[in-house]
C-alpha cells in the first residue's frame, strides 16, 4: 500500500474506535437508566423531553462545555459538514449540544415517536475536520428498549416506503438506509452510515 492509502486506513480506524467508545458508554447508560428508575424502558424511566434527554447526558457523561440549544461553538456551524457525495448538509436537528472530556461533541433531540427516544448526534473528534457525515459526524438513534440502531421510521426527508418494525433492525433494512441516505446527495437526510458500522462489525469499509 502507499503511504496515502496506509495513513487514510488508519484514520478510518481511528474513527470506528471513537464512535465504538461512544456507543458503548450511550449503550451502557441507558440501561443503567432504565435500572435505576426501576422501570421497564426509557420513556418510563422518565425521557420525555428535550431537558429530560439533555439530563440524561449530564448525569451520565462528564460534560466540559454545555452550549444549551446553541450549537457552536460545541460544534462547528451546519454549513461546514459535508455528506460522502461532497453535498453540505442544510439542516441541523440538536436541540442541546456539549462537549465530553474525550474531546467528543455530543447532541440531543428528543423524538416523541412510539419506538425511539433520542437521536445522537457525535462529532467523535468536535471542531477537527473533516466535518463529513459518515467519517467524524454520526447519527445514533437509541429506542425505547435502550438499543442503539439506525433509523426505522420514515422521517419528513424519507421516500423510503419500508419501515422496520423491530429493533434491532435486519443488516438487509440497514445496509438499504445506507445506499440510500448515507451514500446519496440529499443535503438533508444523514442517516445510513451508522448502520453500516454496526453491519459490518465496526469496520469502515466505504
Amino acid at each position: 500500500m502507499t503511504v496515502p492509502t496506509l495513513m487514510q486506513n488508519h484514520q478510518r480506524k481511528t474513527y470506528v474506535t471513537q464512535l465504538h467508545k461512544v456507543y458503548n458508554e450511550v449503550q451502557q447508560a441507558a440501561l443503567q437508566y432504565i435500572t435505576e428508575h426501576n422501570a421497564v424502558n426509557l420513556r418510563e424511566a422518565g425521557i420525555n423531553s428535550d431537558e429530560a434527554a439533555a439530563d440524561f447526558v449530564k448525569q451520565y457523561f462528564k460534560v466540559v462545555q454545555d452550549c444549551g440549544t446553541d450549537q457552536t461553538p460545541c460544534f462547528p456551524a451546519t454549513e461546514t459538514y459535508k455528506k460522502l457525495s461532497g453535498t453540505t448538509i442544510t439542516n441541523w436537528f440538536g436541540k442541546r449540544h456539549f462537549v465530553l472530556a474525550d474531546g467528543v461533541s455530543l447532541a440531543t433531540y428528543y423524538v416523541s415517536s412510539a419506538s425511539q427516544v433520542i437521536e445522537f448526534w457525535v462529532d467523535i473528534n468536535g471542531q477537527k475536520g473533516p466535518n463529513i457525515v459518515g467519517r467524524d459526524l454520526f447519527v445514533m438513534y437509541m429506542y425505547n428498549n435502550g438499543i442503539l440502531d439506525e433509523l426505522a421510521g420514515k422521517s419528513s426527508a424519507d421516500d423510503d416506503s419500508e419501515v422496520a418494525a423491530n429493533i434491532p433492525m435486519s443488516s438487509e433494512q440497514r445496509e438499504k438506509r445506507f445506499n440510500n441516505y448515507c451514500m446519496s446527495d440529499s443535503p438533508v437526510n444523514y442517516h445510513g452510515c451508522f448502520g453500516k458500522l454496526l453491519n459490518d462489525n465496526w469496520e469502515m469499509t466505504y
